[in-house]
């Protein structure tokens, strides 16, 4: 599939969701079984880790269709994106979807600032720019998608091997923003 026609498939599957008509397919043991072998998932999907935004079920998804990676604030840590590099360089995924999501605790974290302790300080330190990109007093859900947009220009500017995929027109990255409410996501 190409990163057009996997972004209708992502979207179909989030109107489905948002209707409450999943159809739930490919999650029994024969796809089980038919996964024993491998995996070539259609879409990466780059997330936070809030228990309320859960990406298979969102885009209405079966065993090994997207990739997954799941870190507060949707970041772009050395470890999400050499699980990025991965999934791109081994198994020729073409769609990278970073998915930031309203009401993020991370990104309320960041806007709040102050000593949260060692490792969530190096995490929010990540999502600085887009607090700082936002402007004073902006509202946390502009900063959630302020900061989507500024991990996936992330992914090309710290990996080689994202920029040569999206270069080469490969791969494409989009920023989306999940809707706690609906389930819908947008875009961007």
């Amino acid at each position: 599939m190409t990163a057009h026609e996997v972004l209708d498939r992502l979207k179909a599957g989030n109107a489905r969701f948002v209707e409450d008509k999943l159809d739930g397919k490919l999650q029994d043991s024969s796809r089980r079984g038919a996964l024993t072998g491998g995996q070539s998932p259609y879409a990466i999907i780059l997330s936070c880790a809030d228990s309320r935004v859960v990406p298979e079920l969102a885009f209405d998804t079966g065993l090994g269709e997207i990739f997954v990676i799941r870190v507060a604030g949707n970041v772009a840590n050395t470890e999400s994106l050499a699980s990025i590099e991965y999934a791109v360089a081994h198994l020729g995924t073409p769609l990278i979807v970073v998915l930031g999501h309203e009401s993020c605790g991370a990104v309320t974290a960041a806007i709040g600032g102050g000593d949260n302790g060692y490792n969530l300080n190096m995490l929010l330190a990540q999502i600085s720019p887009a607090v700082a990109a936002s402007g004073a007093g902006a509202e946390v859900n502009d900063v959630v998608k302020k900061n989507a947009e500024l991990t996936a220009n992330e992914l090309v500017n710290r990996s080689a091997i994202v920029a040569d995929a999206v270069n080469s027109g490969k791969v494409k990255i989009v920023p989306a923003y999940y809707n706690l409410g609906s389930g819908s996501v947008d875009f961007m």
